[in-house]
């Protein structure tokens, strides 16, 4: 598949910014998925781990999309089911999200980079980010979300081509009609769990506030 750049804040956007000219595009969700599940040629293609794609509801208008998967998620075959997924779970619930019916959840890199130096996994490259990008936008247009959080940097320089998520979180960015922020990953907030003012849980507090008014700000026009 051909890269595409749907959220360029710096370019025109074409008349439809989620499809490529010349590119290989899906016909529907199961095709996506079963396209996914029988790569061959991707760069973790030989790694030993197992093709991780999506949970939730494919319905519904938040889309989340995680990094790459880790060791829980290899084995159970779905995205955010470990610790961090139990994180991020408590933070949809304390918005008043349904993580299984408000929401659908899928990855920036569709398998878990193996480890080095006695370590179970490794963050993705750039290449493997590079290769997998065109599946992610293909999930963005076929799911035709409201609403897209990107959690952590991978998932930052998959589909805004950008990293630095300190300075990027909680900053909405606006493209063919859609509402994209990036978030902490929730691991990170694993590794911080202090809740004074101004620390990853509280900032986080704030933007999962915010992306609760911004979906029903959205919602209430569409239904006005």
């Amino acid at each position: 598949m051909s890269q595409i750049d749907m959220f360029n804040p710096d370019t025109e956007p074409d008349p439809d910014p989620n499809l490529t000219s010349n590119s290989n595009t899906f016909s529907s969700l199961e095709e996506l998925i079963s396209a996914l599940m029988n790569m061959t040629d991707d760069p973790l293609a030989y790694a030993g781990t197992n093709v991780v794609i999506s949970r939730g509801n494919s319905n519904a208008k938040l889309l989340i999309i995680g990094e790459a998967p880790g060791p829980e998620e290899n084995i159970r075959g779905k995205p955010f089911v470990g610790r961090a997924g139990q994180m991020l779970d408590k933070i949809l619930d304390a918005a008043n999200f349904n993580p299984e019916q408000d929401v659908y959840i899928t990855n920036s890199v569709f398998r878990m980079p193996p480890g080095e130096e006695g370590k179970s996994f490794r963050k993705p490259t750039d290449a493997e980010v590079e290769y997998y990008r065109p599946y992610v936008f293909e999930f963005i247009r076929i799911i035709d979300p409201r609403v897209i959080l990107l959690t952590g940097n991978v998932a930052c320089q998959s589909v805004l081509q950008k990293t630095g998520i300190t300075s990027l979180r909680g900053k909405w960015t606006q493209s063919a009609g859609r509402w994209i922020m990036p978030i902490f990953h929730p691991s990170y907030l694993l590794r911080n769990p202090a809740r004074d003012p101004g620390s990853p849980k509280a900032l986080m507090w704030e933007d999962i506030r915010e992306v609760r008014r911004k979906y029903d700000e959205l919602n209430a026009n569409i239904h006005s």
